[in-house]
């Protein structure tokens, strides 16, 4: 070993090195530096990125090498790249504003599940309103997270038409009367027919809200209702939230399983566990003579699991029943048998914590 030379004056030398595009952050506070060995001359740096498709990736690689190079310059340096986990994304991600507000310290969420699919229309509401559901029947404290800014529909399914009113800590979602706890932009507009005309940076803004400044308090699980499609506000979940896991959505059509297979595209990319795949409005029952009828053509489901390596946690049907509910804003009410072992396949999927992917070796 060189003499002088020791993890702690490496990593010491890089929390001199600031962040090109934080200002004021070097990269050991940051949560970039996890790893650090040295061996004779040769140091070994590893450097962890937010996203493996970071812009600035090969300047931060050049300013880790010349800060080692700059204690010796007879020293190897060798920078090793990892991406960070949703967690620690999440506390990455907070850097980038104004830091963690004092709702998101105090709250205790110990898993996030998103609710996605790649285009809409085919129930991805639906199926997270009865995860939530699901999940509180089985004795779990659930809060629900409608993300869906400019298609918010699940106060409508819950029957909750009251504003949230803030208290000293941040403002307080609304419990459903199961004990819910739910937030939605639609629950803070003047009129629930209002209209969201907005841009991407104050949808991604909202949603960072509804994480930092909602007092969620001591949650098992908060379900995040994702819009459809693969921008802005799931790119801002899956940036700034950090997620246990994500269901996919989709339905029998082969048009819908070709989109959702981008859906599940992306969650590769961001690094977000994914659980696996529900098909909804599988099939109907005639009532008359029980009969069940593939309305929407014969089930895509398996084979699109099996293009995007996912499981298939189940078909759901279409049942009048259920629409009748979410209009009247009765979803707790409705008996949602089809879901119970989807369920239980999802709380035995979420991990305790999720693998750390490398890249670039």
């Amino acid at each position: 070993m060189v003499e002088g030379i020791s993890k702690d004056t490496i990593r010491q030398a890089l929390a001199q090195v600031t962040h090109p595009e934080i200002k004021g952050r070097n990269l050991v506070e940051l949560g970039m530096i996890p790893g650090i060995t040295v061996n004779g001359n040769q140091v070994r740096v590893t450097l962890a990125l937010p996203f493996q498709e970071t812009p600035i990736k090969d300047d931060l690689v050049n300013r880790v090498r010349e800060a080692v190079s700059t204690l010796n310059g007879s020293l190897g340096v060798d920078v090793r790249l990892t991406q960070m986990s949703q967690r620690e994304r999440a506390a990455f991600m907070s850097y980038t504003g104004e830091g963690p507000a004092q709702a998101e310290i105090l709250n205790d969420i110990a898993r996030v599940l998103a609710v996605m699919s790649g285009k809409g229309g085919v129930g991805k509401s639906s199926v997270a309103g009865m995860l939530a559901v699901a999940l509180r029947r089985k004795g779990h404290s659930v809060g629900v997270l409608d993300a869906d800014i400019t298609g918010p529909s699940i106060p409508k399914m819950f029957g909750i038409h009251k504003h949230p009113v803030g208290g000293p800590i941040g403002i307080m979602p609304v419990d459903t009367k199961t004990g819910l706890k739910l937030m939605s932009i639609n629950l803070l507009l003047p009129s629930e027919t209002q209209a969201v005309v907005w841009r991407g940076p104050l949808i991604s803004k909202a949603i960072r809200q509804f994480w930092s400044e909602i007092f969620w308090g001591t949650l098992d699980y908060l379900v995040v209702d994702l819009p459809p499609g693969t921008s802005d506000a799931a790119l801002t979940v899956m940036q700034a939230i950090p997620l246990s896991g994500v269901l996919l959505v989709t339905s029998p059509q082969d048009l819908a399983g070709m989109v959702v297979r981008k859906a599940a595209g992306m969650v590769e990319l961001m690094g977000a566990p994914l659980l696996g795949v529900v098909e909804n409005m599988s099939y109907t029952v005639c009532p008359k003579c029980g009969t069940r009828i593939d309305i929407f053509g014969p089930s895509q489901a398996e084979k699109t699991a099996h293009l995007i390596g996912a499981p298939l946690l189940g078909r759901i049907p279409l049942e009048p029943d259920f629409a009748v509910h979410c209009d009247a804003g009765t979803i707790e009410d409705y008996p949602a048998t089809a879901f119970e072992t989807i369920v239980e396949q999802i709380i035995e999927r979420v991990p305790e914590e999720k693998v750390e992917p490398a890249f670039g070796r």
